[in-house]
């Protein structure tokens, strides 16, 4: 315990410093970022060196364990296999992990060893007393061989530095184990020693990506006197080996002082692997390519500065930042070549190829933040999805290293192309954008085929029938908004109607969301709280959750209540109502305050709902206890998982005062900035600033807003203001305003009609 709280005691000196700092400026904006929040819980948060949108994430790796060790590593853990150089950040999927590399001394051992029996293996304790996690570089002491093992990296190269013991008598040895995964299978492994320098592979798995390739290439600072190759723990001859569980072993009978390693991994070939080696870190210097990668970070964190006296909401925020640009990943090689969805090589492509695309959770508000944060980004973005449109015949779901994955419901990449298209992102055909959504929106899977046959997806046909209703007609709305632009009346009143759809499933008697069995009356029995993971009519979640997602038509939904009182009424109910969600419930369904749950996505907008109905107070009062309550700088201080950044990213927008509840609309609802200022670097030399002026703990409620200059009595902001340039000027207070927003012209409302 005493050492527990000796490891934050510089933590706390550290932010008592910053705080009488002149500004914030003065500091590197890497020092605010604490990459351990959110590797314990449930946040399942990458942990390890990369760089922003990086091909390689190197990190540390525990032997799994279940569910939070999705990412390979979990706070928790004091036992290290290794560090491989792909991993997931923050999902509820367990796969990657690939090329595993672990320097160890003694006897060759090719097993990683068992928890219960570590000895038996090449496995180490470690201590979070002697691991270092700052952007861009990891290290730590493997303390049963006394190895301090540096990482840092480069877009598509991990750099190891392992220094040995000096005066060690024990043997000291490097595997490479392309057995390993986090929770997948390898299928077919290959290493070959090229030269004593070079060595040269690929590891094929079967996991939550079903057919993944990884080639990689490894250069080594020394030459290596012994290689061994193995398959499990059988001697091969030869300096090549292929299997399923291929192993390498390095010896040096006496440890050099310092070993390097550089890994190259490329989607398409050994050969690229190689280059991207060459191209990316071509010489030995450790620091410089360490040093280039915190720059990177303080690069991209500089996009969006903020100015706090609040040092613990400091560093939620910039780790936030820092978590929310880790995917989409780069998926090419420094010539551009990438693999396809269909298996294909596609050579030198004239887009920036990305992976990782977790559209169910991101499209919500991730992508929101990339087109303020990162707009030079989000063309190679989109681009990479309609690619993917066309290699496998519909757009991406959920895509993991040239797989469909197929997880999770609706087709969520829609409102995200829809989005990029309407705010104006360079190189997207509006035809090319519409002609994709149209092929997901009219396939005969995932109950689509009921929706265009019945107009609704009945319960006892299809499972999770409401969730994915729900979700399509959030898709179908953003397909409608796309098709009005391009004048095409017939889509847009289509996919207007089908937008609608939702309203079948709303019950007035109870008033929630149910499910409807093909006779279309509401299924029985019925049980608001309970949720069955996967199997009832609702994804992770229950119907008290599920009833307000209805993001792109607030006004409707508030009129199948009856009235704004009747729907504030039911709303207010969301975060006091009690229950159990019962034993077979996902564990997904977290951060819960009442019923309404910040863990999971679906329920990520609700809060924001309140300005629909003229109270945008109460938005206020929700806003500002979910970003106190659902977020800390701790291990455990994530509500729920990470999701590629989707937790952090609601975090960012919510702490600077608005939020897109309808990504594709245009507008941001206002709720209660925790940020005292803010700027937003735009292209072209433009900046946003927003200023809380009066702000403080005491104070979330907006008494009045200024745009420019001018009185703003609208509780929603449009995009176009935010990109053009300009100051927001949000006066706080400890009393709601209740006539801010509270007229029916001043509430949020789409703006691209």
């Amino acid at each position: 315990m005493l050492q527990s709280v000796l490891k934050w005691v510089p933590r706390l000196l550290a932010s008592s410093l910053l705080l009488v700092a002149t500004s914030s400026s003065a500091q590197r904006l890497t020092s605010f970022v604490d990459p351990l929040i959110g590797t314990g819980g449930h946040g399942h948060v990458f942990l390890g060196a990369n760089v922003p949108f990086g091909a390689v994430q190197l990190g540390p790796q525990n032997i799994f364990k279940g569910w939070d060790w999705c990412s390979g590593y979990h706070y928790s853990d004091s036992l290290l296999t290794g560090f491989s150089h792909t991993h997931l950040s923050g999902t509820g999927g367990a796969d990657l992990g690939d090329v595993l590399i672990m320097p160890y001394t003694g006897e060759i051992k090719t097993d990683k060893g068992q928890q219960k029996a570590p000895h038996q293996g090449y496995l180490s304790r470690f201590s979070h007393q002697r691991e270092v996690a700052r952007p861009g570089y990891y290290a730590v002491t493997l303390d049963d061989y006394g190895i301090r093992a540096e990482l840092t990296s480069t877009e598509r190269v991990g750099f190891h530095r392992y220094t040995f013991p000096a005066g060690g008598r024990k043997p000291a040895h490097v595997i490479i184990d392309l057995k390993e995964g986090i929770d997948d299978q390898a299928t077919e492994t290959y290493l070959e020693q090229v030269d004593p320098q070079t060595f040269v592979g690929y590891r094929f798995s079967k996991g939550w990506a079903n057919a993944q390739r990884v080639y990689f290439a490894i250069k080594v600072s020394a030459p290596v006197p012994k290689f061994a190759l193995y398959e499990e723990a059988q001697l091969l001859a030869g300096k090549a080996g292929k299997g399923k569980a291929t192993k390498g072993v390095f010896t040096f009978d006496k440890a050099p002082a310092n070993l390097l390693l550089k890994v190259g991994l490329s989607p398409v070939s050994t050969q690229n692997a190689l280059a991207n080696i060459a191209q990316e870190i071509p010489g030995w210097d450790f620091s410089k390519v360490q040093q280039a990668a915190d720059q990177k970070w303080n690069q991209e964190l500089a996009k969006l500065t903020i100015e706090t006296k609040d040092a613990t909401a400091r560093r939620i925020f910039y780790t936030s930042m820092y978590h929310a640009l880790f995917a989409p990943a780069l998926f090419n090689d420094v010539n551009g070549d990438y693999r396809g969805s269909d298996g294909k090589v596609y050579p030198k492509a004239p887009f920036t190829n990305y992976t990782t695309f977790s559209l169910w959770d991101t499209y919500r508000t991730e992508h929101s933040l990339f087109t303020l944060v990162q707009p030079e980004r989000v063309g190679g973005m989109m681009q990479s999805m309609l690619a993917i449109h066309q290699q496998q015949g519909k757009l991406p779901i959920w895509h993991l290293m040239a797989n469909e994955t197929n997880t999770m419901v609706g087709y969520s990449a829609v409102p995200a192309l829809a989005e990029a298209y309407l705010k104006g992102t360079p190189g997207l055909d509006g035809n090319q954008v519409l002609a994709a959504m149209k092929t997901s929106s009219t396939r005969d899977d995932q109950g689509v085929n009921y929706l265009k046959t019945m107009g609704f997806i009945p319960a006892d046909k299809e499972s999770e029938s409401v969730a994915k209703a729900m979700e399509y007609a959030i898709d179908d709305w953003s397909i409608a908004q796309v098709a009005l632009k391009l004048g095409r009346q017939d889509d847009y009143k289509t996919y207007t109607e089908r937008a609608q759809y939702y309203k079948k499933y709303y019950d007035p008697h109870t008033r929630f969301m149910r499910g409807l069995t093909s006779d279309g009356k509401f299924q029985l029995p019925f049980d608001p709280i309970q949720s069955i993971h996967r199997q009832n009519n609702y994804t992770e979640g229950n119907a008290w959750q599920y009833t307000w997602l209805v993001p792109h038509d607030v006004p409707g939904l508030i009129k199948l209540f009856g009235s704004d009182a009747a729907f504030t009424e039911k709303l207010d109910s969301l975060f006091v109502i009690k229950g159990d969600l019962g034993s077979s419930a996902s564990p997904d369904i977290s951060g819960l305050i009442g019923m309404y749950a910040h863990g999971n996505e679906p329920s990520h907008a609700t809060v924001y709902l309140y300005s629909y109905a003229g109270q945008q107070w109460k938005t206020a009062e929700k806003v500002r206890q979910v970003l106190h309550e659902m977020y800390k700088d701790k291990p455990d201080g994530i509500s729920g998982n990470e999701d590629c950044g989707q937790m952090s990213a609601w975090y960012i927008l919510s702490a600077l005062g608005f939020y897109p509840v309808s990504p594709s609309s245009g507008a941001y609802v206002l709720g209660s900035p925790i940020i005292d200022k803010a700027t937003i670097q735009l292209p072209k030399g433009k900046r946003f600033v927003i200023e809380a002026r009066n702000n403080g703990p005491q104070n979330p409620y907006i008494q009045s807003v200024i745009l420019n200059g001018k009185p703003y009595t609208n509780s929603f902001l449009l995009h176009r203001d935010i990109v053009a340039g300009g100051t927001l000027q949000l006066t706080m207070g400890p009393q709601p305003n209740k006539a801010f927003g509270a007229a029916a012209a001043a509430r949020p409302r789409e703006v691209y009609k």
